[in-house]
């Protein structure tokens, strides 16, 4: 018995059972499918590769939508969607489908492989993921007509970069984007994460990159809330702030929340900015 609110789970092999194994042809990886998950919550794989799956959440109830959570890191292999499981959980609480996604990331170990394009395949392909496991009645139809990504660091230039992604099978309608990396060419000067935007792209970012550059992407025709703390020192405030004044110039909709806690607040469950957060979740719709 599930306990009221609580998020309910989905095994990776009953999910691919009840699939058809449509995402993969056949048996799912195993390899790195409990990676950052707790107890018996296990992955439902998108693909072949080992980091290409993501942790599904169901609430009781009729869900309020979905949120698609992205993991930071700064693209790197040795984190992963751990990162994202205190969030995922709290939000399903609250009455929201979670779907908290891994990908493969830059690194050659365990959970490498990625960088630009396949980190951006994985992404896109996830989120399109959400369709096959409606189809299949793992998630409500309906709760597909309101997808929000929520992406922190990395994961915020994940989450805004996917609403942007062209030809989607399942269109992102609100951006939370948490502390994000949203200008590469500025965080690549600044020498963010020890250089990890160009370990990212193989190159230092310019015009050329524009497709995987949320500040280049703009205007956006999604909302994007960004949440960010002036005492930030891992990725500064300008990153989000000159993302909205552009943004706001093109004739997008994106705005800014100031919060206290520095670059982690925004994910500590409890936090005062992760109660900011959920206010702003709350009133999307």
């Amino acid at each position: 018995m599930v306990a009221a609110g609580a998020p309910r789970r989905r095994s990776v092999l009953a999910a691919a059972a009840a699939l058809g194994l449509a995402a993969c042809g056949k048996e799912p990886p195993v390899a790195d499918q409990d990676a950052g998950l707790d107890g018996d919550e296990v992955g439902t794989a998108y693909g072949d590769d080992p980091s290409q799956f993501g942790q599904l959440l169901l609430p009781d109830g009729e869900p309020r939508g979905v949120v698609v959570v992205v993991h930071g890191g700064f693209w790197k292999a040795e984190y992963d969607l751990s990162l994202g499981t205190p969030l995922a959980q709290d939000l399903t609480a609250r009455g929201w489908v979670t779907w908290n996604l891994e990908y493969r990331r830059v690194g050659s170990g365990p959970g490498g492989g990625g960088g630009v394009p396949a980190t951006l395949d994985d992404v896109a392909a996830g989120i399109d993921h959400l369709a096959t496991m409606a189809a299949a009645g793992l998630v409500p139809a309906a709760a597909l007509d309101r997808v929000v990504t929520l992406g922190h660091s990395a994961g915020g230039h994940l989450a805004t970069w996917a609403a942007g992604r062209p030809d989607p099978v399942v269109p992102v309608t609100d951006v939370v984007s948490q502390a994000g990396v949203l200008d590469l060419v500025a965080a690549s000067r600044a020498g963010l994460g020890g250089g990890a935007v160009d370990a990212f792209l193989g190159h230092a970012p310019g015009p050329a990159d524009a497709a995987a550059d949320p500040a280049q992407q703009l205007p956006l025709a999604v909302p994007v809330h960004c949440v960010h703390a002036p005492d930030d020192d891992i990725v500064p405030i300008s990153q989000s702030r000159e993302y909205v004044e552009r943004a706001t110039a093109a004739g997008a909709t994106a705005d800014l929340t100031e919060v206290t806690g520095g670059h982690f607040g925004v994910i500590e469950v409890g936090s005062p900015a992760w109660q900011r957060i959920l206010e702003i979740i709350g009133g999307i719709g």
